[in-house]
């Protein structure tokens, strides 16, 4: 078996973002966090062990595909080991991803550039760009290593009105 993760898409990173930048996060420590998804109806745990380096999530990316997926990159920016601009940051608040990526039929890379992105003015695109690219480098240089085994992602909360 593998210890590290597989690569994470670049798009990841932009949803991390979003989520911080949404405030999504909380009961934040040093080794956890809970992270809610974009539509808030649930959450994703993430579970972190600096001793050995070592990660993991319950969300879909992490648990089905097997590269670590926004909640985890939420959590490293959150914590100081992926540099957090919140600058560029915000102009992802808000955003919608599950609805998005679902009319993208979770094409990722085509709902960023063709719906998130678009919205964006292309100088904003451009520095957020040479930004992602920057974190998925220092990301990638973490060498995360996997923690245990994934539990099996949340079902979305029915909100009966």
């Amino acid at each position: 078996m593998n210890d590290f993760w597989l690569p994470t898409p670049k798009v990841k990173f932009y949803e991390a973002l979003g989520a911080v930048a949404d405030e999504r996060l909380f009961d934040i420590t040093e080794t956890s966090a809970n992270v809610y998804s974009s539509k808030r109806d649930k959450f994703y745990q993430v579970v972190f062990e600096p001793e050995t380096n070592s990660i993991n999530s319950n969300d879909n990316s992490t648990y089905y595909v097997g590269y670590l997926g926004y909640p985890a990159i939420s959590f490293l920016l959150a914590n100081d080991y992926l540099p957090y601009k919140s600058q560029l940051a915000e102009c992802l608040s808000g955003v919608e991803w599950k609805k998005i990526n679902q009319k993208y039929k979770n094409d990722f890379t085509s709902a960023l550039n063709n719906e998130v992105l678009s919205m964006l003015d292309l100088e904003l695109v451009n520095e957020l760009n040479i930004y992602v690219d920057g974190l998925s480098e220092t990301f990638n240089k973490l060498s995360l290593k996997k923690l245990g085994s994934t539990q099996v992602p949340p079902k979305s909360i029915q909100i009966v009105s």
